[in-house]
Protein backbone atom coordinates (compact mmCIF):
# COMPACT_ATOMS: atom_id res chain seq x y z
CA UNK A 1 0.00 0.00 0.00
CA UNK A 2 1.02 3.61 -1.08
CA UNK A 3 1.29 6.02 1.87
CA UNK A 4 -1.34 8.71 2.64
CA UNK A 5 0.92 11.25 1.57
CA UNK A 6 1.31 10.21 -2.04
CA UNK A 7 -2.44 10.48 -2.37
CA UNK A 8 -4.73 13.01 -2.62
CA UNK A 9 -4.50 16.10 -0.53
CA UNK A 10 -7.12 15.74 2.54
CA UNK A 11 -8.67 19.71 3.66
CA UNK A 12 -8.58 21.05 6.84
CA UNK A 13 -11.48 20.28 8.93
CA UNK A 14 -14.32 22.67 8.33
CA UNK A 15 -16.61 23.49 11.22
CA UNK A 16 -19.81 22.50 10.68
CA UNK A 17 -23.00 21.99 12.62
CA UNK A 18 -23.36 18.17 14.07
CA UNK A 19 -26.60 16.71 12.22
CA UNK A 20 -26.78 18.79 9.16
CA UNK A 21 -26.69 17.72 5.80
CA UNK A 22 -23.88 19.80 4.68
CA UNK A 23 -21.75 18.00 8.36
CA UNK A 24 -23.10 14.24 6.15
CA UNK A 25 -21.45 15.48 2.90
CA UNK A 26 -18.31 17.00 4.68
CA UNK A 27 -18.19 13.42 6.12
CA UNK A 28 -18.32 11.10 3.23
CA UNK A 29 -17.05 13.11 0.92
CA UNK A 30 -13.48 12.89 3.30
CA UNK A 31 -14.29 9.29 3.60
CA UNK A 32 -14.14 9.08 0.13
CA UNK A 33 -10.73 10.56 -0.02
CA UNK A 34 -9.39 7.33 2.24
CA UNK A 35 -11.72 5.48 -0.88
CA UNK A 36 -10.22 6.57 -3.59
CA UNK A 37 -6.94 5.76 -2.02
CA UNK A 38 -7.93 2.15 -1.16
CA UNK A 39 -9.25 1.61 -4.25
CA UNK A 40 -6.52 2.29 -6.35
CA UNK A 41 -3.97 0.24 -3.89
CA UNK A 42 -6.29 -2.33 -4.57
CA UNK A 43 -6.48 -2.14 -8.46
CA UNK A 44 -2.58 -2.46 -8.61
CA UNK A 45 -2.42 -5.47 -6.42
CA UNK A 46 -3.23 -8.51 -8.69
CA UNK A 47 -3.03 -11.06 -5.54
CA UNK A 48 -6.21 -9.18 -4.65
CA UNK A 49 -7.75 -8.41 -8.72
CA UNK A 50 -7.18 -11.93 -9.99
CA UNK A 51 -9.13 -14.16 -7.55
CA UNK A 52 -12.22 -11.44 -8.07
CA UNK A 53 -11.55 -11.85 -11.85
CA UNK A 54 -11.12 -15.09 -11.90
CA UNK A 55 -14.65 -15.68 -9.42
CA UNK A 56 -16.15 -12.85 -11.90
CA UNK A 57 -15.71 -14.91 -15.07
CA UNK A 58 -15.29 -18.80 -14.25
CA UNK A 59 -17.74 -19.07 -11.65
CA UNK A 60 -20.93 -18.15 -13.63
CA UNK A 61 -19.24 -20.15 -16.33
CA UNK A 62 -19.59 -22.98 -14.01
CA UNK A 63 -23.33 -22.11 -12.37
CA UNK A 64 -24.41 -21.67 -16.30
CA UNK A 65 -23.01 -25.04 -16.92
CA UNK A 66 -24.71 -26.83 -13.39
CA UNK A 67 -27.74 -25.08 -14.47
CA UNK A 68 -27.98 -26.51 -17.89
CA UNK A 69 -27.30 -30.27 -15.93
CA UNK A 70 -30.44 -29.46 -13.14
CA UNK A 71 -32.34 -28.33 -16.01
CA UNK A 72 -31.43 -31.40 -18.21
CA UNK A 73 -32.34 -33.34 -15.51
CA UNK A 74 -35.42 -32.11 -14.03
CA UNK A 75 -36.88 -31.99 -17.68
CA UNK A 76 -35.84 -35.92 -18.01
CA UNK A 77 -37.99 -36.51 -14.53
CA UNK A 78 -40.97 -34.25 -15.90
CA UNK A 79 -40.48 -31.88 -13.12
CA UNK A 80 -39.61 -28.73 -15.15
CA UNK A 81 -42.70 -27.10 -13.13
CA UNK A 82 -39.89 -26.84 -10.00
CA UNK A 83 -37.29 -24.65 -12.57
CA UNK A 84 -39.01 -21.36 -12.11
CA UNK A 85 -38.41 -21.91 -8.37
CA UNK A 86 -35.13 -22.77 -8.24
CA UNK A 87 -33.48 -20.97 -10.94
CA UNK A 88 -32.89 -17.26 -8.90
CA UNK A 89 -31.76 -19.64 -6.58
CA UNK A 90 -28.22 -19.44 -8.05
CA UNK A 91 -27.46 -15.65 -8.90
CA UNK A 92 -27.66 -15.41 -5.23
CA UNK A 93 -24.66 -17.95 -4.59
CA UNK A 94 -23.19 -16.44 -7.62
CA UNK A 95 -23.42 -13.25 -6.33
CA UNK A 96 -21.79 -14.07 -2.52
CA UNK A 97 -18.64 -15.92 -3.64
CA UNK A 98 -17.34 -12.54 -5.01
CA UNK A 99 -18.38 -10.21 -2.02
CA UNK A 100 -16.87 -12.77 0.41
CA UNK A 101 -13.41 -11.66 -0.87
CA UNK A 102 -14.47 -8.07 0.74
CA UNK A 103 -14.37 -9.69 4.02
CA UNK A 104 -10.55 -10.75 3.50
CA UNK A 105 -9.85 -7.43 1.91
CA UNK A 106 -12.08 -5.75 5.30
CA UNK A 107 -9.89 -7.70 7.57
CA UNK A 108 -6.50 -5.97 6.85
CA UNK A 109 -7.50 -3.02 6.72
CA UNK A 110 -6.27 -1.17 9.91
CA UNK A 111 -4.04 -4.02 11.03
CA UNK A 112 -2.61 -4.65 7.98
CA UNK A 113 -1.49 -0.91 8.00
CA UNK A 114 0.37 -1.57 10.93
CA UNK A 115 2.11 -4.71 9.44
CA UNK A 116 3.18 -2.88 6.64
CA UNK A 117 4.15 0.07 9.33
CA UNK A 118 2.09 2.90 7.20
CA UNK A 119 -0.42 3.17 9.46
CA UNK A 120 0.97 6.18 11.49
CA UNK A 121 0.92 8.15 8.85
CA UNK A 122 -2.45 7.46 7.82
CA UNK A 123 -3.65 7.82 11.16
CA UNK A 124 -1.92 11.59 11.73
CA UNK A 125 -4.63 12.92 8.85
CA UNK A 126 -7.19 15.36 10.23
CA UNK A 127 -9.94 12.93 9.55
CA UNK A 128 -12.84 11.76 12.27
CA UNK A 129 -13.10 8.05 13.53
CA UNK A 130 -16.05 7.50 11.08
CA UNK A 131 -14.69 9.20 8.42
CA UNK A 132 -11.73 6.66 8.42
CA UNK A 133 -13.80 3.98 9.31
CA UNK A 134 -16.03 4.79 6.11
CA UNK A 135 -13.41 5.38 4.07
CA UNK A 136 -12.13 2.26 4.77
CA UNK A 137 -15.72 0.50 4.09
CA UNK A 138 -16.01 1.74 0.83
CA UNK A 139 -12.47 0.82 -0.52
CA UNK A 140 -13.14 -2.67 0.66
CA UNK A 141 -16.25 -3.55 -0.36
CA UNK A 142 -16.44 -1.38 -3.53
CA UNK A 143 -14.48 -4.00 -6.26
CA UNK A 144 -15.36 -7.13 -4.96
CA UNK A 145 -19.34 -5.76 -5.10
CA UNK A 146 -18.44 -4.56 -8.75
CA UNK A 147 -17.36 -7.91 -9.15
CA UNK A 148 -20.32 -9.64 -7.68
CA UNK A 149 -22.78 -8.01 -9.77
CA UNK A 150 -20.68 -8.27 -13.10
CA UNK A 151 -20.80 -12.04 -12.30
CA UNK A 152 -24.98 -11.93 -11.32
CA UNK A 153 -25.23 -10.29 -14.76
CA UNK A 154 -22.90 -12.80 -16.81
CA UNK A 155 -24.84 -15.25 -15.49
CA UNK A 156 -28.32 -14.26 -15.55
CA UNK A 157 -27.21 -13.23 -19.04
CA UNK A 158 -26.57 -16.84 -19.87
CA UNK A 159 -29.97 -17.80 -18.39
CA UNK A 160 -32.06 -14.82 -20.50
CA UNK A 161 -30.24 -16.03 -23.92
CA UNK A 162 -29.84 -19.42 -23.55
CA UNK A 163 -31.40 -22.48 -24.14
CA UNK A 164 -33.55 -21.53 -20.87
CA UNK A 165 -34.74 -18.43 -22.10
CA UNK A 166 -35.65 -17.59 -18.69
CA UNK A 167 -37.20 -14.23 -17.86
CA UNK A 168 -36.74 -13.37 -14.38
CA UNK A 169 -39.39 -10.72 -12.63
CA UNK A 170 -38.27 -7.48 -12.25
CA UNK A 171 -38.76 -7.13 -8.34
CA UNK A 172 -36.86 -10.67 -8.20
CA UNK A 173 -34.07 -9.24 -9.85
CA UNK A 174 -33.98 -6.36 -7.42
CA UNK A 175 -34.06 -8.62 -4.67
CA UNK A 176 -30.88 -10.30 -5.66
CA UNK A 177 -28.96 -7.43 -6.44
CA UNK A 178 -30.29 -5.44 -2.95
CA UNK A 179 -29.05 -8.97 -0.61
CA UNK A 180 -25.51 -9.02 -2.44
CA UNK A 181 -25.17 -5.42 -1.06
CA UNK A 182 -26.68 -5.41 2.21
CA UNK A 183 -24.33 -9.15 2.79
CA UNK A 184 -21.35 -7.09 1.70
CA UNK A 185 -22.27 -4.02 4.03
CA UNK A 186 -22.72 -6.61 7.06
CA UNK A 187 -19.78 -8.29 6.45
CA UNK A 188 -17.13 -5.36 5.13
CA UNK A 189 -18.51 -3.27 8.26
CA UNK A 190 -18.06 -6.48 10.61
CA UNK A 191 -14.63 -7.04 9.45
CA UNK A 192 -13.34 -3.31 9.29
CA UNK A 193 -14.48 -3.27 13.39
CA UNK A 194 -12.31 -6.85 13.77
CA UNK A 195 -9.30 -5.18 11.85
CA UNK A 196 -9.38 -2.02 14.01
CA UNK A 197 -9.44 -4.20 17.37
CA UNK A 198 -6.75 -6.64 16.38
CA UNK A 199 -2.74 -6.57 16.46
CA UNK A 200 -2.07 -8.60 13.33
CA UNK A 201 -3.54 -10.18 10.59
CA UNK A 202 -3.80 -13.56 11.73
CA UNK A 203 -5.82 -12.77 14.83
CA UNK A 204 -8.19 -10.96 12.46
CA UNK A 205 -8.61 -13.67 10.43
CA UNK A 206 -9.45 -16.09 13.06
CA UNK A 207 -11.83 -13.94 14.30
CA UNK A 208 -13.39 -13.56 10.57
CA UNK A 209 -15.27 -17.02 11.29
CA UNK A 210 -18.10 -14.95 13.72
CA UNK A 211 -18.67 -13.07 10.61
CA UNK A 212 -18.46 -15.84 7.65
CA UNK A 213 -20.50 -18.37 9.52
CA UNK A 214 -23.95 -16.31 10.47
CA UNK A 215 -23.49 -14.99 7.00
CA UNK A 216 -23.09 -18.05 5.04
CA UNK A 217 -26.46 -19.13 7.24
CA UNK A 218 -28.03 -16.55 6.42
CA UNK A 219 -27.35 -17.54 2.86
CA UNK A 220 -28.55 -20.70 3.21
CA UNK A 221 -31.59 -19.04 5.14
CA UNK A 222 -32.30 -17.03 1.86
CA UNK A 223 -32.05 -19.89 -0.21
CA UNK A 224 -35.13 -21.89 1.53
CA UNK A 225 -36.72 -18.59 1.15
CA UNK A 226 -36.01 -18.30 -2.26
CA UNK A 227 -37.32 -21.51 -3.84
CA UNK A 228 -40.42 -20.58 -2.22
CA UNK A 229 -42.16 -17.94 -4.76
CA UNK A 230 -44.71 -17.08 -2.33
CA UNK A 231 -42.65 -16.12 0.76
CA UNK A 232 -40.39 -14.15 -1.08
CA UNK A 233 -41.63 -11.06 0.61
CA UNK A 234 -39.65 -12.70 3.22
CA UNK A 235 -36.28 -11.27 1.77
CA UNK A 236 -37.66 -7.31 2.10
CA UNK A 237 -37.09 -8.10 6.04
CA UNK A 238 -34.01 -9.69 5.83
CA UNK A 239 -32.98 -6.87 4.11
CA UNK A 240 -34.07 -4.69 6.60
CA UNK A 241 -32.71 -6.55 9.54
CA UNK A 242 -29.09 -6.45 7.74
CA UNK A 243 -29.66 -2.20 7.44
CA UNK A 244 -29.90 -2.01 10.73
CA UNK A 245 -27.30 -4.49 11.41
CA UNK A 246 -24.98 -2.14 9.74
CA UNK A 247 -26.12 1.03 11.52
CA UNK A 248 -24.99 -0.84 14.64
CA UNK A 249 -22.05 -1.79 12.81
CA UNK A 250 -21.20 1.67 11.86
CA UNK A 251 -21.63 3.37 15.32
CA UNK A 252 -19.74 0.33 17.26
CA UNK A 253 -16.71 1.06 14.98
CA UNK A 254 -17.08 4.41 14.86
CA UNK A 255 -17.24 4.34 19.14
CA UNK A 256 -14.98 2.37 19.95
CA UNK A 257 -12.20 3.30 17.33
CA UNK A 258 -9.02 4.29 19.31
CA UNK A 259 -5.94 6.00 17.24
CA UNK A 260 -4.04 5.99 20.30
CA UNK A 261 -4.62 2.62 21.26
CA UNK A 262 -4.01 1.03 17.93
CA UNK A 263 -1.16 2.18 17.62
CA UNK A 264 0.23 1.33 21.46
CA UNK A 265 -1.21 -2.25 21.59
CA UNK A 266 1.67 -4.67 20.32
CA UNK A 267 -0.35 -7.95 21.07
CA UNK A 268 -3.58 -9.20 22.07
CA UNK A 269 -3.91 -11.11 25.51
CA UNK A 270 -6.67 -12.48 28.12
CA UNK A 271 -6.39 -11.31 30.95
CA UNK A 272 -9.07 -13.84 33.54
CA UNK A 273 -7.59 -12.53 36.44
CA UNK A 274 -8.72 -8.52 35.49
CA UNK A 275 -12.20 -9.42 33.93
CA UNK A 276 -13.20 -11.43 36.91
CA UNK A 277 -12.36 -8.83 38.86
CA UNK A 278 -14.13 -6.29 37.17
CA UNK A 279 -17.11 -8.77 37.09
CA UNK A 280 -17.10 -9.42 40.81
CA UNK A 281 -17.12 -5.45 41.29
CA UNK A 282 -19.84 -4.82 39.50
CA UNK A 283 -22.12 -7.98 40.43
CA UNK A 284 -21.01 -6.74 44.30
CA UNK A 285 -21.55 -3.36 43.23
CA UNK A 286 -20.05 -0.12 46.52
CA UNK A 287 -21.69 -1.79 49.40
CA UNK A 288 -18.46 -1.90 50.76
CA UNK A 289 -16.80 -4.58 54.03
CA UNK A 290 -20.49 -4.17 55.95
CA UNK A 291 -22.10 -6.39 53.13
CA UNK A 292 -25.61 -6.90 53.55
CA UNK A 293 -28.74 -7.84 51.35
CA UNK A 294 -30.23 -5.01 52.37
CA UNK A 295 -27.51 -2.71 51.34
CA UNK A 296 -26.56 -5.16 48.06
CA UNK A 297 -29.99 -4.34 46.99
CA UNK A 298 -29.78 -0.30 47.77
CA UNK A 299 -26.91 0.38 46.85
CA UNK A 300 -26.11 -2.11 43.98
CA UNK A 301 -29.42 -4.16 42.47
CA UNK A 302 -31.62 -1.09 42.27
CA UNK A 303 -29.03 1.12 40.83
CA UNK A 304 -28.59 -1.59 38.49
CA UNK A 305 -32.48 -1.91 37.21
CA UNK A 306 -32.65 2.28 37.48
CA UNK A 307 -30.15 1.93 34.29
CA UNK A 308 -32.59 -0.08 32.31
CA UNK A 309 -34.82 2.97 31.95
CA UNK A 310 -33.99 3.58 27.50
CA UNK A 311 -33.67 -0.06 27.16
CA UNK A 312 -37.21 -0.80 29.44
CA UNK A 313 -38.52 1.72 27.20
CA UNK A 314 -37.61 0.20 24.40
CA UNK A 315 -38.71 -3.17 24.96
CA UNK A 316 -41.71 -1.78 26.47
CA UNK A 317 -42.75 -0.54 22.86
CA UNK A 318 -42.06 -4.19 21.24
CA UNK A 319 -44.08 -6.08 23.33
CA UNK A 320 -47.11 -3.60 22.84
CA UNK A 321 -46.12 -3.51 19.30
CA UNK A 322 -46.30 -7.63 18.90
CA UNK A 323 -49.52 -7.51 21.59
CA UNK A 324 -51.30 -5.18 18.56
CA UNK A 325 -49.42 -7.08 15.79
CA UNK A 326 -50.97 -10.05 17.21
CA UNK A 327 -54.63 -8.67 17.60
CA UNK A 328 -54.33 -7.94 13.54
CA UNK A 329 -53.04 -11.51 13.05
CA UNK A 330 -56.55 -12.43 14.56
CA UNK A 331 -58.43 -10.98 11.76
CA UNK A 332 -56.40 -13.34 9.29
CA UNK A 333 -56.49 -16.43 10.83
CA UNK A 334 -59.60 -17.44 12.90
CA UNK A 335 -60.23 -20.39 15.31
CA UNK A 336 -63.77 -21.68 15.44
CA UNK A 337 -64.60 -20.85 19.35
CA UNK A 338 -68.16 -21.40 18.90
CA UNK A 339 -68.48 -24.29 20.93
CA UNK A 340 -66.43 -23.01 23.72
CA UNK A 341 -69.50 -22.35 26.02
CA UNK A 342 -70.25 -25.73 25.57
CA UNK A 343 -67.12 -27.02 26.81
CA UNK A 344 -67.67 -24.31 30.37
CA UNK A 345 -68.17 -27.76 32.62
CA UNK A 346 -64.89 -29.62 31.24
CA UNK A 347 -62.99 -26.59 31.71
CA UNK A 348 -64.57 -26.39 35.32
CA UNK A 349 -63.53 -29.47 35.83
CA UNK A 350 -59.74 -29.18 34.54
CA UNK A 351 -59.48 -26.02 36.42
CA UNK A 352 -60.42 -27.60 39.77
CA UNK A 353 -57.63 -30.41 39.11
CA UNK A 354 -54.97 -28.26 37.99
CA UNK A 355 -55.86 -26.08 41.11
CA UNK A 356 -56.01 -29.31 43.49
CA UNK A 357 -52.95 -30.49 41.94
CA UNK A 358 -50.80 -27.55 42.33
CA UNK A 359 -51.59 -27.72 45.84
CA UNK A 360 -50.54 -31.49 46.24
CA UNK A 361 -47.56 -31.14 44.26
CA UNK A 362 -45.64 -27.59 44.61
CA UNK A 363 -43.52 -29.21 41.72
CA UNK A 364 -45.74 -27.61 39.69
CA UNK A 365 -43.98 -24.40 40.63
CA UNK A 366 -40.71 -25.04 40.28
CA UNK A 367 -41.79 -25.93 36.41
CA UNK A 368 -43.49 -23.20 35.55
CA UNK A 369 -40.40 -21.13 37.22
CA UNK A 370 -37.82 -22.99 35.47
CA UNK A 371 -40.07 -22.57 32.10
CA UNK A 372 -40.10 -18.98 32.47
CA UNK A 373 -36.23 -18.79 33.41
CA UNK A 374 -35.22 -21.28 30.34
CA UNK A 375 -37.08 -18.88 27.89
CA UNK A 376 -35.78 -15.87 29.47
CA UNK A 377 -31.80 -17.24 29.90
CA UNK A 378 -31.85 -18.46 25.97
CA UNK A 379 -33.10 -14.80 25.63
CA UNK A 380 -29.64 -13.29 27.10
CA UNK A 381 -27.90 -15.59 25.50
CA UNK A 382 -28.99 -14.29 21.75
CA UNK A 383 -28.42 -11.51 22.78
CA UNK A 384 -25.29 -11.09 22.86
CA UNK A 385 -24.21 -12.70 19.30
CA UNK A 386 -27.37 -10.08 18.21
CA UNK A 387 -27.07 -6.50 19.53
CA UNK A 388 -29.99 -8.04 21.35
CA UNK A 389 -32.69 -8.13 18.43
CA UNK A 390 -33.14 -11.80 19.14
CA UNK A 391 -33.65 -11.28 22.79
CA UNK A 392 -36.74 -8.62 21.79
CA UNK A 393 -38.05 -11.20 19.50
CA UNK A 394 -38.20 -14.00 22.25
CA UNK A 395 -39.52 -11.57 24.59
CA UNK A 396 -42.40 -10.09 22.27
CA UNK A 397 -43.53 -13.55 21.27
CA UNK A 398 -45.66 -14.55 24.30
CA UNK A 399 -47.23 -10.88 24.05
CA UNK A 400 -47.93 -11.47 20.37
CA UNK A 401 -49.91 -14.62 21.45
CA UNK A 402 -51.80 -13.08 23.87
CA UNK A 403 -53.10 -10.26 21.50
CA UNK A 404 -54.00 -12.98 19.06
CA UNK A 405 -56.04 -14.99 21.57
CA UNK A 406 -57.63 -12.19 22.87
CA UNK A 407 -58.89 -10.83 19.41
CA UNK A 408 -59.83 -14.41 18.84
CA UNK A 409 -62.15 -14.57 22.29
CA UNK A 410 -63.80 -10.87 21.27
CA UNK A 411 -64.71 -12.07 17.51
CA UNK A 412 -66.24 -14.74 19.31
CA UNK A 413 -68.63 -12.69 21.26
CA UNK A 414 -67.81 -14.36 24.12
CA UNK A 415 -66.55 -12.99 27.71
CA UNK A 416 -63.27 -11.29 27.96
CA UNK A 417 -62.78 -11.26 31.64
CA UNK A 418 -62.31 -15.24 31.87
CA UNK A 419 -59.32 -14.69 29.52
CA UNK A 420 -58.18 -11.33 31.49
CA UNK A 421 -58.36 -13.55 34.79
CA UNK A 422 -56.20 -16.43 33.32
CA UNK A 423 -53.08 -13.98 33.11
CA UNK A 424 -53.72 -10.97 35.38
CA UNK A 425 -53.78 -13.09 38.67
CA UNK A 426 -50.05 -14.44 37.96
CA UNK A 427 -49.02 -11.51 35.36
CA UNK A 428 -48.35 -8.86 37.55
CA UNK A 429 -45.61 -10.64 38.67
CA UNK A 430 -44.32 -12.11 35.82
CA UNK A 431 -45.07 -9.48 33.37
CA UNK A 432 -42.35 -7.35 35.07
CA UNK A 433 -40.24 -9.82 35.07
CA UNK A 434 -39.96 -10.58 31.75
CA UNK A 435 -40.10 -6.52 31.17
CA UNK A 436 -36.97 -6.01 33.32
CA UNK A 437 -34.94 -9.21 31.76
CA UNK A 438 -35.58 -8.32 28.11
CA UNK A 439 -34.51 -4.97 28.53
CA UNK A 440 -31.45 -6.29 30.19
CA UNK A 441 -30.73 -8.80 27.56
CA UNK A 442 -30.77 -5.95 25.18
CA UNK A 443 -28.51 -3.81 27.43
CA UNK A 444 -25.71 -6.73 27.74
CA UNK A 445 -26.20 -7.02 23.79
CA UNK A 446 -26.18 -3.38 22.85
CA UNK A 447 -23.59 -1.91 24.74
CA UNK A 448 -20.83 -2.82 22.30
CA UNK A 449 -22.08 -0.37 19.93
CA UNK A 450 -21.83 2.32 22.65
CA UNK A 451 -19.83 1.88 25.66
CA UNK A 452 -19.95 4.64 28.17
CA UNK A 453 -17.16 7.07 27.98
CA UNK A 454 -13.82 6.27 29.17
CA UNK A 455 -14.41 2.16 29.01
CA UNK A 456 -13.11 0.09 26.55
CA UNK A 457 -15.85 -2.31 24.85
CA UNK A 458 -14.48 -5.33 26.97
CA UNK A 459 -15.07 -3.49 30.25
CA UNK A 460 -18.58 -2.00 29.70
CA UNK A 461 -19.71 -5.31 28.44
CA UNK A 462 -18.40 -7.18 32.00
CA UNK A 463 -20.08 -4.42 33.85
CA UNK A 464 -22.73 -4.77 31.83
CA UNK A 465 -22.97 -8.48 32.27
CA UNK A 466 -22.65 -8.34 36.20
CA UNK A 467 -25.62 -5.87 36.01
CA UNK A 468 -27.50 -8.50 34.21
CA UNK A 469 -26.58 -11.22 36.58
CA UNK A 470 -27.59 -9.58 39.65
CA UNK A 471 -30.39 -7.78 38.02
CA UNK A 472 -31.67 -12.05 37.50
CA UNK A 473 -30.99 -12.94 41.06
CA UNK A 474 -32.05 -10.48 42.76
CA UNK A 475 -35.40 -9.22 40.92
CA UNK A 476 -36.56 -11.21 37.90
CA UNK A 477 -35.92 -14.62 40.14
CA UNK A 478 -37.79 -13.54 42.67
CA UNK A 479 -40.60 -12.21 40.45
CA UNK A 480 -40.98 -15.37 38.45
CA UNK A 481 -40.83 -17.49 42.36
CA UNK A 482 -43.92 -15.36 42.73
CA UNK A 483 -45.80 -15.63 39.72
CA UNK A 484 -44.86 -19.51 39.47
CA UNK A 485 -46.56 -19.60 43.07
CA UNK A 486 -49.78 -17.16 41.78
CA UNK A 487 -49.98 -19.07 38.37
CA UNK A 488 -50.50 -22.56 39.67
CA UNK A 489 -52.68 -21.71 42.81
CA UNK A 490 -54.34 -18.76 42.20
CA UNK A 491 -55.20 -17.90 38.66
CA UNK A 492 -57.11 -21.54 38.35
CA UNK A 493 -59.51 -20.38 41.20
CA UNK A 494 -59.89 -17.15 39.67
CA UNK A 495 -60.45 -18.09 36.82
CA UNK A 496 -63.17 -20.76 38.44
CA UNK A 497 -64.71 -18.13 40.37
CA UNK A 498 -65.27 -16.02 37.15
CA UNK A 499 -66.69 -18.94 34.83
CA UNK A 500 -69.25 -19.96 37.75
CA UNK A 501 -70.61 -16.18 38.84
Amino acid sequence: MTSITNSTPIPARQLTKPGTLTAIWQTLQNALIITRREVRDSLRDWRIMAPIFLLTLIFPMLANTMTRIFTSFFETNEAEELLPALLPLMPMIVGFFPVSISLVIALETFVGEKERLSLEPLLSTPLTNTELYLGKSFAAMLPPLMASYCGIAIYMGGLILGEQQWRPELQLVIQIVLLTTVQALVMVTGSVVVSSQTTSTRAANLLSSFIIIPMSMLVMLEGVIMVQPHKRYLLWYIMLGALVTVMLLVRMGARIFNREELLGRAFDQINLKWAFRIFKDQLRGPVGDRWSVGRWYRLSVFPAVRRLSSASGVVLIVITAAFIGGWIAAGTWQIPLDDFQSKDENLLDNLQSWFELGQNNPQLIILAVLQNARVLIAATILAIFTFGVLALILVAIPFGILGFILAQVTASSLSPLPFFMAVIPHGVAEIPAILIAGAAALRLGSVVTRPPDGMTVGEAWLRALGDTVKIGIGVVLPLLLLAGVLEVTLTPRVVEFVLTH
